[in-house]
């Protein structure tokens, strides 16, 4: 299968490609490049530095399946330039997918966020709960979803609101909250917890990863859309976690950020899929990664920081 994959350098691109490849498949991989290109040459591998706000710059001449992962990631990134997170993770969606369709793909995947469900109270956040963003960049995910099922009768169409990741990539982002955690305990000695008792699910990269590769195996009867999120964990346990494997102070601080995200995927388990890591794995990854010098604490890890500097030239 040719697998086209939009911001495939970027943090899950990082994992995913390498799998897709070992599997057998053609992979073309797009991205703009702001956070570099770690993607090792191989065979059956095309780079290519694109921008999906221009589709120009996308290739798609015999692709099969389109793994969408390009976007404007997190709230402050949204909040640092809402112009562009619209024209990326809204506009740009709806353009890529006209094309894909007008070349004959029949598969395309969006990443989505979990975060698109906004506050509930519900214990069980099932994906038949009414969505309410909160930011512009929840409110693109919304409304990029919404523009797929309009096309639902033309393309296989699946859309994973993935949990906040976890784990190593050799392009790690340190500003999530299972990696930010264990990296000030790494470097600090100390972990800042702002409020503590917040709810978060976490999913593992090589899970999230695993689990596009899953649906590329599954045909229109499994289209839809897929909570992707396992451990449901509050900050402060999270923080805690960290410290029973890096000796580290927990200081805790008061939060202006009280909301709780919850997930439930029996939905995604219901179609054969079983996680195989966990919240504690992703702990252990970033700490090797830094203890054998693979990882640094370096603004390009972080998605705001390096916006902002972008924002500068």
């Amino acid at each position: 299968m040719r697998i086209l994959v939009t911001g495939a350098c970027g943090y899950i691109g990082n994992i995913l490609v390498p799998k897709l490849l070992k599997q057998g498949h053609e992979v073309v991989a797009v991205d703009i490049m702001w956070f570099g290109n770690e993607l090792a040459p191989a065979p059956g591998l095309t780079v290519a530095k694109g921008d999906v706000r221009d589709m120009d710059t996308i290739p798609m001449d015999g692709v099969n399946a389109i793994i969408h992962l390009a976007n404007v990631a997190n709230d402050p990134c949204g909040d640092l330039n809402a112009k562009l997170v619209w024209e990326v993770n809204a506009l740009a969606t709806m353009q890529l997918l006209e094309k894909a369709i007008a070349h004959g793909v029949q598969k395309f995947m969006l990443a989505s966020s979990g975060s698109v469900y906004g506050l509930k109270d519900e214990d069980q956040v099932t994906e038949e709960l009414s969505l309410v963003p909160l930011s512009d960049y929840n409110k693109t995910k919304m409304i990029s979803e919404r523009v797929l099922l309009s096309y639902k009768d033309q393309i296989e169409i699946f859309s994973i609101r993935p949990a906040t990741v976890c784990g190593y990539s050799p392009r790690t982002r340190l500003d999530v909250a299972v990696n930010m955690l264990t990296m000030q305990a790494l470097v600090k000695g100390e972990i800042t917890v702002l409020g503590g008792a917040q709810t978060r699910p976490n999913v593992h990269i090589q899970d999230i990863t695993d689990i596009f590769i899953h649906f590329l195996g599954k045909g229109r009867e499994s289209t839809g859309i897929y909570n992707a999120g396992f451990e449901n964990i509050s900050i402060l346990d999270i923080a805690n976690m960290v410290t029973e494997l890096v000796p580290a102070k927990i200081t805790i601080k008061p939060s202006n950020d009280p909301r709780s995200y919850r997930l439930n995927s029996d939905k995604l388990r219901a179609t054969g899929f079983t996680p195989k890591h966990g919240v504690r794995d992703g702990i252990t990854d970033i700490i090797s990664a830094y203890r054998e010098g693979r990882l640094v604490d370096d603004d390009i890890h972080y998605n705001i920081r390096t916006m902002k500097k972008l924002q500068e030239l």
